[in-house]
């Protein structure tokens, strides 16, 4: 169903002089606004996967168009920016540590946390979700509840083209330190990557459990346990070693989601 809003964005995203007449300003001022109070989201999951609300990225990108540079206090911090910082947090019941960072138009559930870590603009946190130190959220990742985003976690931003998949990492999704996940890669429910497992589009992941490889790209099986590998590939100066993840089991039925990465990687003799 087209949202009341999207006729409007969509032509604005067109044509910006649009945006000088205040029915055009307005629809993205309210559609920026139900991103930010969770009303709206970049992606929704239905029985045909994920889909991409592409208005809502064209909406983002037409904020920044319309938004003026402004400085902002927050206590002995200064900012100068476009976007103003998230509100009443407390009302949400959202902890955020200082010198955490929560951007406007972005929505965490109640539960969540977010220690000194940034989460930008269309992005969504789940109820329960921790996002941890010096953890990345970027633009539109959707984050789902009781994922654990460990130190040092980038969630790639993906704004443009407003078509692409955004990062998206499901429910009770485990990613351990300095995981890097970017360019639209999905994490289905309850995976597990590896400290320093690194995810692009076109990173191969490779099932190594059977007799033969199976292969990935872009798509993390569920309560797939994932390890940072690399594989030989021909280049003219001769082989060498690339960069790859590999799939080394699923997590058991006997473990939760309160399992530590540890222990999910010590239950396939893997040295942590």
């Amino acid at each position: 169903m087209t949202h009341l809003l999207e006729p409007l964005v969509t032509a604005a995203y067109a044509d910006r002089a649009l945006l000088a007449g205040p029915a055009y300003r307005e629809a993205v001022l309210k559609a920026i606004a139900g991103l930010d109070d969770g009303s709206l989201r970049i992606a929704e999951k239905g029985e045909a996967g994920w889909t991409v609300n592409v208005w809502l990225k064209e909406a983002i990108l037409l904020y920044f168009a319309i938004s003026e540079m402004k400085v902002w206090e927050v206590g002995p911090f200064e900012f100068h920016d476009k976007l103003p910082l998230k509100k009443d947090l407390a009302k949400a019941g959202v902890r955020v540590v200082p010198p955490g960072t929560v951007r406007y138009g972005a929505h965490i559930e109640s539960g969540a946390v977010v220690m000194p870590g940034y989460v930008n603009i269309g992005a969504r946190v789940g109820a329960g979700t921790m996002v941890d130190t010096w953890a990345t959220v970027g633009s539109c990742a959707q984050v789902g509840k009781g994922v654990h985003l460990s130190g040092g976690v980038g969630l790639g931003g993906v704004l443009e083209p407003p078509g692409a998949r955004p990062v998206i990492i499901e429910d009770g999704a485990f990613i351990g330190s300095r995981a890097i996940v970017v360019e639209g890669v999905l994490v289905e429910e309850e995976a597990v990557l590896a400290a320093n497992t690194v995810l692009t589009a076109s990173t191969r992941i490779i099932d190594v459990t059977g007799p033969e490889p199976r292969e990935w790209k872009g798509r993390v099986p569920a309560r797939s346990v994932v390890i940072p590998g690399s594989v030989p590939k021909q280049f003219p100066a001769g082989t060498y070693n690339v960069p790859c993840a590999l799939v080394i089991g699923q997590r058991s039925e006997s473990t939760d989601r309160k399992t530590s990465l540890n222990q999910a990687l010590r239950d396939f003799a893997v040295p942590v």
